[in-house]
């Protein structure tokens, strides 16, 4: 006989995550396109270059995010579930924060970058993920008590 304890299901938020990942990934092809198109018209080969690093920087930050809580989720249902799921997705937001901060250090004088298509793609991409995130959620079928198990009560006769 085992003396582990069965690991419980899946915790239901991960199907939304993945949604949000799929759908996120929708937006920016069509952001990288839109932005290419309009950074190439407004400012040539810099527009297009800077729309697209800006679409993948979205990218990047919003998989950082979906991911690092898909990631967390696997310790739910463990002792350390709580430690573990704000460690993982706190360390997600500080990564994404330092790399950002470098990212702009490094791009801010570069002369192959449109610093305004680079901004305006980077906005759309957040934006378009926010919008996507409340759009998932609002279609999720999610119970408002989630994966809690409520007690059983006790009645005294």
């Amino acid at each position: 006989m085992s003396t582990m304890a069965p690991r419980p299901a899946q915790p239901t938020s991960i199907p939304v995550f993945r949604r949000i990942l799929v759908y996120g990934s929708v937006l920016a092809a069509g952001i990288a396109v839109v932005g290419a198109v309009v950074g190439g018209l407004a400012a040539g080969a810099e527009g297009v270059v800077s729309a697209l690093i800006g679409t993948l920087l979205s990218v990047v930050f919003m998989g950082i995010t979906a991911g690092s809580i898909l990631v967390a989720n696997r310790f739910a249902g463990t002792a350390a579930a709580i430690g573990a799921f704000f460690g993982i997705v706190m360390g997600g937001w500080l990564v994404k924060f330092v790399v950002f901060l470098v990212l702009m250090v490094l791009l801010k004088d570069q002369p192959w970058i449109q610093p305004v298509v680079l901004f305006l793609s980077i906005i759309a991409g957040v934006v378009g993920s926010l919008l996507v995130d409340v759009f998932v959620l609002m279609k999720s079928r999610m119970t408002y008590a989630s994966d809690i198990t409520l007690p059983t009560a006790a009645h005294d006769d």
